[in-house]
């Protein structure tokens, strides 16, 4: 009986601080049951057979509880107490005025407080095409980062198709059960049109967090990183490995903010206007095509080694390990900041990177010093989205979350190892969600005037 508890609080705790990232605890809570199951201490970093055997314990990380309680006297038949109300007779007398007047809906149902997270596993964490059923696990995790930072119910939409117009039709199909979209871990450039097209035919917000989400978070820790050193946004070159979701979504917010020399590469290289495959435009490279003609004023021609020379900042979404090298740090401007955030494997490890004279270091890992995660965004965004029923966000809003995100560091805490809040943060739900719900009404305001 002694085992078996210890066991349920071991699964339990892993289960509270993986949710939390609260790594610390997690040491704790493993050293402390696994002492008590007269185990042994196991290898605390051995995250794959944790992660594994927990899964296999929890059977699904998520689950639907009811809002309400059935009352009893299921016996006397359906008509009488909480269940005659929430079911039939009663709901009819709901369905009826919802049909007179949709917008009921958001008052009368979960709808106002539901996102989809539509994914079709072509893109996911730093692991590629690895379809909808090895999707699933990610965005349950996900599911619970919104229920746990935001009170939000997600609902992980793992889908069977790959097919761009399947995917719209899909997500226009679903659109009277959820407040909000979230499109998650689809392949670039595809997922640009999809975003595009669901903005422009769906009545409710459509929300890109490999895009946005990742954009604002690494903009956050850009600005507390460029107080530690003392320099300036619209004065250093900023070079970013990685031209899909992430990197495109980087590139704009960054322009927003003020940077001015700011160079992306891909696979071919840096990117600029003339480039051979870029000169005739076409669906598949719209993206590039606004980089090109919006980035790398000094026109640098080469692979990332060449175009890093002289950079202040490295941001990497590149999703490949070990692209970014000590050479390569050792090339930048006194008081590199380097941020190689591909997961689960960086660009270059952070020991390496301060071995070769990097000054700050961030990683999208949660077992190195700043965490710069969009888990920290996304929550309080599609918080800020629902509750506003806003249609979506521009990068000035996301310039502004930025900015409120960076505040919560404050400047006699800031160092080296300390530039973003973590992501269990209790004081970011509310700050960046008052924030985008201000910038949201100023926008609304503008754009009435306009019109």
């Amino acid at each position: 009986m002694k085992k078996t508890t210890y066991l349920c609080c071991l699964v339990l705790l892993n289960y509270l601080v993986f949710s939390l990232k609260m790594d610390y605890l997690h040491t704790f809570c493993r050293y402390y049951c696994c002492r008590q199951l007269g185990e042994g201490v196991h290898p605390l970093n051995n995250i794959k057979e944790d992660a594994i055997n927990l899964h296999r314990s929890l059977r699904g990380k998520i689950e639907i509880h009811n809002r309400v309680s059935i009352d009893a006297g299921l016996g006397d038949g359906e008509e009488k107490g909480i269940l005659g109300l929430i079911y039939t007779p009663g709901v009819a007398s709901v369905a009826q005025e919802i049909c007179k007047k949709k917008e009921l809906v958001y008052d009368y149902t979960s709808k106002w407080n539901n996102v989809a997270i539509v994914c079709d596993g072509t893109r996911v964490l730093g692991l590629g095409n690895i379809g909808p059923e090895g999707a699933l696990p990610v965005m349950e995790g996900k599911s619970v980062l919104f229920k746990v930072l935001g009170d939000v119910n997600a609902i992980p939409l793992c889908i069977s198709t790959q097919d761009k117009e399947e995917i719209i039709r899909f997500v226009k199909a679903i659109e009277p059960c959820f407040g909000a979209i979230n499109i998650e871990d689809i392949e670039s450039p595809k997922v640009f049109d999809i975003i595009k097209r669901l903005r422009d035919e769906l009545s409710i917000p459509v929300f890109h967090d490999d895009q946005h989400g990742t954009a604002v978070i690494t903009l956050a820790a850009l600005i507390n990183s460029l107080k530690v050193i003392n320099k300036k946004i619209d004065n250093i070159k900023v070079v970013i490995s990685g031209a899909g979701s992430a990197g495109y979504g980087i590139f704009k917010i960054l322009k927003e903010a003020g940077c001015k020399n700011i160079v992306v590469t891909d696979s071919k290289g840096s990117i600029y206007e003339g480039r051979n495959d870029l000169v005739n435009a076409n669906s598949q490279n719209l993206d590039k095509q606004e980089i090109a003609k919006n980035s790398n004023p000094s026109k640098l021609v080469g692979n990332l080694d060449k175009v890093i020379r002289k950079a202040d900042v490295f941001i990497g979404v590149s999703g490949k390990p070990g692209l970014f090298t000590k050479n390569m740090i050792k090339s930048m401007n006194y008081d590199a900041i380097v941020f190689p955030l591909s997961n689960p494997d960086p660009e270059i490890l952070p020991s390496d990177a301060l071995e070769a004279g990097a000054r700050i270091i961030g990683t999208g890992r949660s077992d190195y010093p700043n965490q710069v995660n969009n888990a920290v965004v996304f929550p309080s965004v599609l918080r800020a989205l629902l509750d506003t029923r806003a249609r979506g966000l521009n990068e000035k809003m996301l310039v502004t979350a930025s900015y409120a995100i960076a505040s919560l560091v404050e400047t006699t805490h800031l160092k080296e190892d300390y530039i973003i809040p973590k992501v269990n943060d209790p004081r970011i739900l509310p700050i960046v969600t008052q924030t985008l719900k201000e910038a949201i009404g100023k926008n609304d305001s503008t754009e009435t005037r306009q019109n």
